[in-house]
């Protein structure tokens, strides 16, 4: 006799304003299972996963659960199924603690007060078992971006689910994270739960998963065991064609200095940094977690004060306290928390492409067909996909936030650009369409610094690269040193002080 599934989707549809984004979508998760869900941005990954968790209710189709019918009207209704989320975007209250966030809704309690000590301590359980070191009274808001990330794990986990979904619950973590992580979610998966696991990481979704579900366009377009696909057959899936090259060439001549840096110091964070980017350059900066590299962006930025050091715009120095200055000098920054920072979630595409830029449409009052104008420009450059300009941009996939989110600082017609993981959260025909406009932009004159933890981007892209470590720039690499393996030396303090 046939297992039943733990989890079974009939034809399940979801329209949104007449416009189809999932369709006929039918699949079986057993009991054990973790299935990978992958396709591009845009494909109806993140609207199949709200489905199940009662965000969105189907146009059409049937879920069942244990091979009963069911109606997952809410949120709460999926946790009363066992069936709990961990969202892209945090869901957390920042004014809070870890541990008030974790059991949100489902507070432990003794009598009519609070059960404070308990929840910590369950809290503090969880955080050790994903191998993260967070305090369960810390404040959410003083939290980085993959502590966030680990509390929203702990959420999930803390409820006795028996199907947890994860959508892209790696992309802000660091190699250890990730692996502490899928340790964790070996373990659930022998306890008998099922996993649906999103990522746009096909290594991670090959070596984590027993099978993977390809959407293509919302269509179901593969289902098969991981064994059987190659990560260069999960990719041709997704996009429904050959991929010959991921990077663009990388263009030779550059034009003259356009930022230079002289021993910046932040006290505590950056040590004597220096460096010099020049028109048509794309530099990139690596290193480990904790490096600074972010640091310095924000710095550069005003939005850190630095203590010592010297920064030339065009070869004339200058102050930057706050980040209109920096604007001002035409600096531009796309920090790595999109969602966070970069973006307002209730706005449209118009008003989140302005917010830098407000001031050249407003002569007293917003010109509102101009700013749609622009925006209407940005959008067909950047082939960002939304249904119309006035849409919310949280219903739009986490690509095309990122296109608009680079819209907004294109917008301030900048000098340098300043990307810090820019391909974070996107699938590989996105990555592909972002690192060539990264490309054409440095061809037009523009000074491009990228931060990324992924080496290869750093290396496909890039002509030089500064690897830092602990705060200071431990060395500069170029041409035939531009591999992974030297950057990981300079990294991780195996070599230092040479510089190209």
């Amino acid at each position: 006799m046939a297992r039943v599934p733990l989890l079974q989707t009939d034809g399940l549809t979801m329209e949104f304003s007449g416009s189809c984004v999932l369709r006929a979508v039918s699949v079986a998760v057993h009991a054990g299972e973790i299935l990978g869900v992958i396709g591009e941005n845009g494909a109806g990954k993140s609207t199949f996963l709200k489905i199940l968790a009662g965000v969105y209710q189907p146009t059409a189709g049937a879920i069942r659960v244990e091979g009963r019918t069911v109606q997952i009207e809410s949120p709460g209704a999926a946790r009363r199924l066992g069936i709990c989320m961990v969202p892209q975007e945090f869901n957390l209250v920042d004014s809070l603690s870890v541990s008030a966030n974790v059991f949100l809704g489902s507070e432990r309690t003794r009598g009519v007060w609070l059960d404070r000590r308990a929840m910590d301590g369950q809290t503090a359980a969880i955080l050790k078992e994903l191998g993260a070191d967070i305090a369960p009274n810390a404040r959410v808001g003083d939290l980085s971006v993959a502590q966030k990330q680990m509390v929203e794990v702990a959420k999930a986990l803390v409820h006795d689910s028996r199907v947890l979904i994860l959508d892209e619950p790696t992309t802000v973590l660091n190699a250890t994270e990730v692996e502490a992580l899928f340790r964790l979610l070996r373990r659930v998966r022998e306890r008998g739960v099922a996993v649906l696991f999103v990522s746009h990481r096909l290594r991670e979704v090959k070596a984590l998963c027993d099978r993977v579900l390809v959407l293509r366009d919302g269509d179901p377009v593969a289902l098969a065991a991981v064994a059987n696909m190659s990560l260069q057959d999960m990719a041709r899936s997704m996009v429904g064609r050959e991929l010959t090259q991921i990077f663009p060439d990388k263009g030779a001549a550059v034009g003259r200095v356009i930022l230079e840096v002289e021993g910046l110091c932040v006290p505590g964070l950056l040590h004597d940094i220096s460096f010099a980017v020049r028109g048509g350059e794309i530099l990139g900066f690596a290193g480990l977690v904790g490096a600074g590299r972010t640091e310095l962006a924000e710095t550069l930025m005003g939005l850190r004060r630095s203590a010592a050091g010297r920064i030339r715009v065009d070869g004339r120095e200058v102050a930057i306290r706050t980040p209109g200055d920096a604007v001002r000098l035409g600096l531009a920054y796309l920090s790595e928390d999109r969602q966070g920072r970069g973006l307002i979630q209730g706005f449209g595409v118009p008003e989140n492409i302005t917010l830098v830029s407000l001031a050249r449409y407003a002569r007293g009052l917003i010109d509102r067909r101009r700013e749609r104008a622009a925006a209407a420009a940005h959008v067909a450059r950047l082939n960002v996909r939304a249904v119309s300009l006035a849409r919310a941009v949280r219903y739009l996939s986490g690509g095309n936030q990122q296109k608009v989110y680079l819209a907004k600082w294109l917008d301030t017609e900048p000098a340098v650009l300043l990307l810090d993981e820019p391909t974070r959260g996107i699938d590989v025909g996105a990555r592909i369409e972002i690192y060539r406009f990264i490309r054409s932009l440095a061809d037009r004159g523009l000074a491009c610094v990228i931060i990324s933890s992924e080496l290869e981007e750093i290396i496909g892209l890039c002509t030089r690269v500064v690897v830092m470590r602990a705060g200071r720039v431990a060395g500069v690499l170029s041409d035939a040193q531009l591999d992974e393996e030297e950057i990981m030396y300079y990294a991780t303090g195996l070599k230092e002080g040479q510089a190209a």
